[in-house]
């Protein structure tokens, strides 16, 4: 039997299903800093315009497609602990896939984790908070060890003899992931082991000890439910001390007659100075849900070395400054993160189309995205002034200020951030919920930074435990969020509702202010994002984020701007 093709002389054509089309190139080759308007202003407002250039060459590297896949291996090819070698000796080794040790070096090279303070002037936190940001957009999962490492220095500096001997390789811009003597290494990282599984945040309910030895060393012994980043060189640990009469001469042996001090802080070294490691033993690495990259462990001490950090029985007050400046970078990851939500959302509504258009160009995708921009610049805005806030030259007005600010940004800028990502993977589709696009790995990285180092209730108590303590930080945040009264009607409504919440706080006994924490917290938050923003956005930006934050009509899901926003201004800021 013959058919039409055949007697044509020509064989049956199939539909071409897999000709790609409509779809968003890869968004590579980007400038990662001078992409970022708000970024690059913020930087030259601070001070820090000086770092231009090198942030300019992070932003660069970071935008790299080579990066980028860096950044995806680190994040699928995990860390695996090894217990043992092959012969059975204990080791206690977390093993990274190289792209992991390619992405921290670089971090580590360009000062991610200590350059403002190896380097101190005006702008130098500004331009580390920057150079800190850059990388997390990519990749954040290395940012734990790098923030840490920028965090223990103030710690250290209260304990003279070890800081002159540990400052020096913390300023390094050297990286070696192997186990060594710390003296042996181009740079160390450093940890932290705080929790424990019956106290979590109630770190005074912690019960590893610390005995001290003749050599004026302390043994360690306890199990630590979070020790973050274990194949750091050292470590922050709290631990109950006990005080006792020195009787035997021999190097770390043991005394007795002993009488408890309560909590203190020790430098726990993994690797000894001679060579010899450390006693610390990797129980497991925690399966989390998101923060990938980056290896968590319970671990058991058992006779770990350890070297006193300031006064016995002070062990909180000495890491506390630490702990701040963790909670600072939380901040700085979660405005990293949205930088990254809205940047890969633009990137594709701006190249794909449906209905005959291109997708921003549809009114009610451009009034999501454009508030999804509004979120993230308050979010940069806010990191940068409170990165300026920390450089030496702060004066104690300033130093009054970032006390309280610091922990008012940290409970609503790392709370918004979960949200904020999904509503930017939405925006992609069904591509935003796989794996092969970076906003699924977002959304589930944002919420570490709302947990990590206090999460929500323990950040707004803090708030409330700085305005009862230091009354002076009231004050200063109060006159930071006056520079903007009179600029919007708004605005000058909601500066009257934060003062009438703290009038009515002051008036509570502790349980009934503890239940007023939160809203109070975000009331403030929204009071210091549109103080800076009416300051420092351009007219449309700090009009459309008042409205839709501060207004009447304000909605809880993106998209609700008010009528008349410019949404042109806006995005082409991003």
């Amino acid at each position: 039997m013959t058919t039409v093709n055949d007697q044509a002389g020509t064989a049956p054509r199939g539909h071409r299903t897999h000709e790609v089309f409509n779809q968003a190139p890869p968004r590579v080759g980007v400038n990662e800093f001078t992409s970022n308007t708000p970024l690059v202003e913020g930087v030259a407002r601070y001070d820090a315009e000086w770092a231009a250039a090198h942030l300019s060459e992070v932003g660069a590297l970071v935008g790299t497609a080579e990066f980028q896949h860096a950044a995806e291996l680190a994040n699928t090819e995990l860390p695996r602990l090894h217990s043992h070698d092959r012969y059975g000796h204990r080791i206690d080794e977390v093993e990274y896939h190289p792209a992991y040790h390619q992405v921290i070096s670089a971090a580590v090279k360009h000062g991610a984790h200590t350059s403002a303070w190896a380097e101190p002037r005006a702008g130098a936190n500004v331009a580390r908070a920057a150079t800190f940001m850059l990388f997390g957009q990519i990749e954040p999962g290395h940012g734990c060890p790098i923030s840490m490492t920028h965090s223990v220095v103030p710690s250290l500096m209260l304990a003279p003899e070890l800081a002159e001997r540990w400052l020096p390789r913390l300023y390094s811009r050297g990286y070696d992931g192997a186990l060594a003597a710390p003296g042996d290494k181009p740079g160390v990282l450093f940890g932290m082991a705080m929790t424990e599984k019956q106290g979590g945040s109630d770190v005074r309910a912690n019960t590893t000890t610390a005995e001290p030895l003749s050599d004026g060393m302390y043994a360690l012994t306890g199990h630590k439910w979070f020790c973050s980043a274990p194949m750091s060189d050292a470590f922050l640990v709290l631990a109950q001390t006990q005080e006792r009469s020195p009787r035997s001469d021999r190097t770390h042996e043991r005394s007795d007659q002993t009488a408890q001090l309560g909590l203190s802080c020790f430098l726990v070294p993994r690797v000894l100075e001679d060579g010899t490691r450390n006693v610390f033993r990797i129980q497991r690495l925690k399966d989390k849900l998101g923060n990938k990259s980056n290896a968590s462990s319970e671990i058991e001490l058992d006779g770990t070395i350890g070297h006193l950090v300031g006064e016995p029985g002070r062990g909180v007050r000495t890491i506390i400054e630490m702990v701040a400046r963790t909670r600072l970078d939380c901040v700085y990851g979660s405005a990293a993160g949205m930088r990254q939500s809205v940047a890969e959302a633009l990137w594709h509504v701006r190249h794909r189309s449906a209905f005959g258009a291109t997708l921003v160009d549809q009114p009610a995708m451009t009034a999501v995205v454009a508030d999804l921009a509004l979120e993230s610049e308050a979010a940069t805005a806010t990191a940068l002034r409170l990165a300026r806030a920390h450089d030496d030259d702060a004066s104690d007005s300033e130093k009054a200020f970032r006390r309280l600010a610091t922990a008012v940004s940290k409970y609503w800028i790392c709370k918004r951030g979960p949200h904020h990502a999904y509503e930017s993977l939405e925006c992609l589709g069904g591509n935003g919920y796989t794996e092969a696009f970076p906003l699924a790995r977002r959304y589930r990285e944002q919420p570490v930074m709302a947990v990590w180092e206090g999460s929500g209730n323990v950040i707004a108590l803090d708030v409330l435990r700085a305005m009862t303590r230091e009354p002076e930080t009231v004050s200063a945040f109060d006159a930071e969020l006056n520079l903007a009264r009179g600029a919007s009607s708004l605005f000058d409504a909601h500066l009257d509702r934060v003062h009438a919440m703290l009038a009515e706080l002051a008036t509570l006994e502790p349980a009934a202010a503890q239940q007023r924490a939160r809203p109070v917290a975000a009331a403030m938050a929204l009071g210091l994002q549109g103080s800076l923003l009416l300051r420092e956005a351009p007219n449309p930006v700090a009009e459309a984020f008042i409205s839709a934050r501060l207004g009447a009509d304000r909605d809880l899901e993106y998209g609700s701007l008010p009528a008349g926003t410019d949404f042109a201004a806006i995005l082409e800021r991003h």
